[in-house]
């Protein structure tokens, strides 16, 4: 590596070779590091060529340094701003969390009920 880098910077770099699993990306005249395909963008990435072409100029984010197997792994999405969670008819979605009423008693009582019914039925 011509120079020590860390994790957390941000650079800028120019895409040298696309593979199905990510795309390398030269930071500087010997080192490169690659961008891994989920680290693409957000969402699923299918064909990484959809969104990267060899000697595009691109902004990445070190996310981690290995300096005993002179690699570096790096990510586009991470400087990208999180989309909502949008669903198909475009409400946004609400966590399981978010759906359950703890206050409701019906649906935990009805199992507390049957507990002991099953408790009794297994040691018969």
């Amino acid at each position: 590596m011509a120079r020590k880098y860390e994790v957390g910077e941000e650079l800028t770099g120019n895409v040298t070779g696309i593979q199905p699993y990510g795309a390398f990306v030269a930071l500087d005249e010997e080192t490169q590091g690659l961008v891994h395909i989920s680290e693409i963008t957000y969402g699923f990435v299918k064909d990484i060529n959809e969104f990267l072409t060899i000697g595009q100029e691109v902004r990445v984010k070190i996310l981690e340094v290995n300096d005993e197997a002179g690699k570096i792994s790096l990510s586009i999405r991470a400087l990208q701003e999180e989309p909502p969670a949008i669903r198909k008819d475009n409400r946004p979605r609400k966590s399981l969390q978010d759906r359950v009423n703890e206050r409701d008693a019906d649906g935990f009582n009805s199992l507390k009920d049957k507990l002991q019914g099953w408790i009794e039925k297994s040691g018969q």
